[in-house]
C-alpha cells in the first residue's frame, strides 16, 4: 500500500525540479512560477502517482507545464519582469484554495531555509537559487569543490529535515 505523503515524495525534488525549469525558461522569476505550476499539477494529481521515480515523474510535470505555457502564448520563452503579472487562459487559472496551497508551500520552503545556519543556506542559495556550478562555489566561498559537494548535501538534507518536521508540526494542529 502505498503511504508516502506529497511533502516526502515531491519536496525532496523541488530543488532539481527548479533548476530544470531554470534551464527551460532562462529566467529565475518565471522558473518559480513555472515550478509552483508544476507543483500544483502534481498536487492535483498526486493519488494517481504509483510509487515510481518521483523525481522524473516531477520533471515530466514541470516539462509538460512548459510546453503547454509555450504553445499557448510564445511571448513567454521571453523574460517577463517582476513588476508584469502572468494571468493563465481560464483553462489554467488557478482557483483560489490552489492560490493558497501554492503560496503556503512557498513560504514553508522559504521559512525552512531560513532556518538554515549560515554556511548551509549559503551553500544552497548559492547552487539552488543563483544556479552557480560547484567550481564557481568554490572559488566565492574559497573552499575546494569536495567541501562545496559535502556542504551542499548536508544543507540539503538539513533543509529536507526542517520541511519534514515543520510538515509533522502542521499535521499536529
Amino acid at each position: 500500500m502505498f503511504t508516502e505523503t506529497f511533502e516526502d515524495t515531491v519536496l525532496p525534488h523541488l530543488d532539481a525540479a527548479f533548476n530544470y525549469a531554470r534551464w527551460l525558461t532562462r529566467n529565475d522569476a518565471e522558473a518559480e512560477d513555472l515550478v509552483q505550476d508544476a507543483c500544483v499539477r502534481a498536487m492535483r494529481f498526486f493519488a494517481s502517482f504509483r510509487n515510481g521515480n518521483a523525481r522524473a515523474w516531477l520533471f515530466t510535470i514541470v516539462r509538460n507545464t512548459w510546453y503547454s505555457r509555450v504553445s499557448r502564448a510564445p511571448a513567454l520563452a521571453q523574460a517577463v519582469t517582476l513588476d508584469e503579472e502572468y494571468v493563465d487562459p481560464p483553462d489554467g487559472a488557478l482557483d483560489p484554495e490552489e492560490q493558497l496551497l501554492q503560496q503556503h508551500a512557498v513560504a514553508r520552503v522559504r521559512r525552512a531555509l531560513e532556518q538554515l545556519p549560515a554556511d548551509a543556506r549559503e551553500v544552497l542559495v548559492l547552487r539552488e537559487m543563483e544556479g552557480l556550478s560547484y567550481k564557481e562555489i568554490a572559488a566565492v566561498l574559497h573552499v575546494p569543490i569536495g567541501t562545496v559537494m559535502s556542504r551542499l548535501a548536508r544543507a540539503r538534507e538539513r533543509l529536507l529535515g526542517v520541511l519534514k518536521l515543520s510538515s509533522n508540526q502542521e499535521r499536529l494542529r
